[in-house]
């Protein structure tokens, strides 16, 4: 009965169109009044919920990805990634996918990739004759690779979600070569049916003009060495490694590139307290409905329920990635992360998963639930930059879900994937 108030009142206020944070808030509120806690105890963990050191990475990095999405960033990485890959038949495919390769590892931000990148790609590709709704569709597909490849918002949330004892800096570790697996996937897809449509070849850029691009590109680049090489070498928390990438993004973007005016930062500011508001609203609110859950013992019981069903970690897994997929398409990524977290990660932890291999999968799981209707805001910004039906977009995304789940399926059942990186740095 503790479980139906709990989740039955959170299923009311989200059908009748309260905000997710509110209704968290709200929902745990409503537990507690159940259960005779004193209302005190849930306003200490709202507060406390937000009041960690380590929870300024987020506004931090959220504030470099938006300076270098803003500042010509993406337009100098397509152009790079041109170099490397583009005189390949079909190479503005696989520009596409490394751009969004490198841009995820500057914003962390699969709305921002879609939006920057697209921007620039989709006109592109269409000119060179590849159709819009396929451009559209790998845009978004290749746009995912963000929430992974570090600095990654939601690896952080995770972190905070498990109750801050699993290492950013090994889920960050653990983000880097599944990120890249589902760009491979793509780039062999794209490869493949480059041959099959005879898509056309790209033009060889000379040596000069290469080099010219490739030291352009090379300043916001470096955001990835600060962020990375800071961390990895211990010079840096993962907060202080995002507040220097600001610092970077700043100089780079206001005095290198130039491409941004000063009138315009007061409404990027704007932009960014709005995004990062919201984030941590709904952290602080989700403190009520995860001290409510612990106080019930749900996660107990889900534990115990499951494990009498089944031991077996690849079934656990399978039935998880079957529920994660599906909740995916219906909530976005971040409160999905800070509900289900603490309900299943006691779940994978008595089977002996290790807790980043399992935060790789809930965020690859959450990540595919982005592009996918009915809720994939993925989904709809992609449409609105290529300016196409949503139903057309839909159909041309068949192809790459089928993707994204085998690759999916190796991050689940291979744990090396996201566990050599980490150990071997280490952490």
């Amino acid at each position: 009965m503790d479980a139906l108030v709990l989740c039955g009142s959170f299923t009311v206020f989200m059908l009748v169109g309260m905000p997710v944070a509110y209704a968290l808030g709200l929902s745990g509120i409503a537990g507690a009044l159940w259960i005779d806690l004193p209302l005190d105890a849930v306003m200490i963990h709202i507060t406390s919920g937000v009041n960690k050191f380590s929870l300024l990475a987020i506004p931090f990095f959220v504030l470099a990805g938006a300076l270098m999405a803003e500042g010509g960033i993406s337009r100098r990485l397509v152009a790079f990634a041109a170099v490397l890959v583009g005189f390949l038949r079909g190479g503005l495919s696989l520009v596409n996918i490394l751009a969004s390769t490198f841009f995820g590892a500057i914003s962390g931000s699969p709305v921002a990739d879609t939006a920057s990148i697209g921007t620039v790609m989709i006109p592109e590709m269409v000119r060179n004759g590849y159709p819009r709704a396929f451009a559209t569709a790998l845009t978004i597909s290749g746009s995912i690779q963000a929430t992974l490849i570090p600095p990654s918002h939601n690896a952080v949330i995770y972190s905070m979600a498990a109750g801050g004892s699993i290492s950013i800096a090994a889920l960050f570790m653990a983000g880097v070569f599944p990120g890249l697996l589902l760009g491979a996937v793509l780039a062999v897809y794209c490869l493949v049916i480059a041959r099959k449509r005879n898509f056309p070849k790209g033009r060889s850029i000379p040596m000069s003009e290469a080099l010219r691009i490739c030291l352009d590109a090379t300043w916001g680049l470096m955001t990835i060495v600060i962020i990375l090489g800071g961390i990895l070498t211990g010079v840096f928390t993962a907060t202080e490694s995002a507040s220097m990438a600001v610092v970077w993004a700043f100089f780079v973007t206001m005095f290198i590139y130039r491409d941004y005016k000063w009138h315009d930062l007061p409404k990027l500011m704007f932009r960014v307290v709005k995004t990062v508001s919201v984030v941590m609203m709904l952290m602080a609110l989700s403190g009520a409905f995860g001290y409510a859950i612990t106080l019930m013992q749900i996660p107990n019981r889900m534990t115990e329920a499951i494990l009498a069903m089944t031991r077996e970690p690849m079934m656990i897994l399978l039935l998880i990635n079957i529920m994660l997929l599906v909740l995916g398409t219906v909530m976005d990524m971040a409160p999905m992360i800070l509900i289900l977290t603490p309900i299943l990660l006691p779940v994978v932890t008595a089977v002996g998963i290790d807790p980043v291999h399992f935060g790789m999968i809930m965020i690859t799981n959450l990540a595919v639930g982005l592009i996918s209707p009915p809720v994939g805001t993925v989904l709809f910004v992609g449409s609105a930059v290529a300016k196409l039906p949503m139903g057309v977009v839909i159909r041309a995304m068949n192809p790459f879900w089928v993707l994204l789940l085998i690759a999916l399926m190796i991050i689940t059942y291979v744990p090396a994937v996201s566990l050599w990186l980490p150990k071997v740095m280490g952490l």
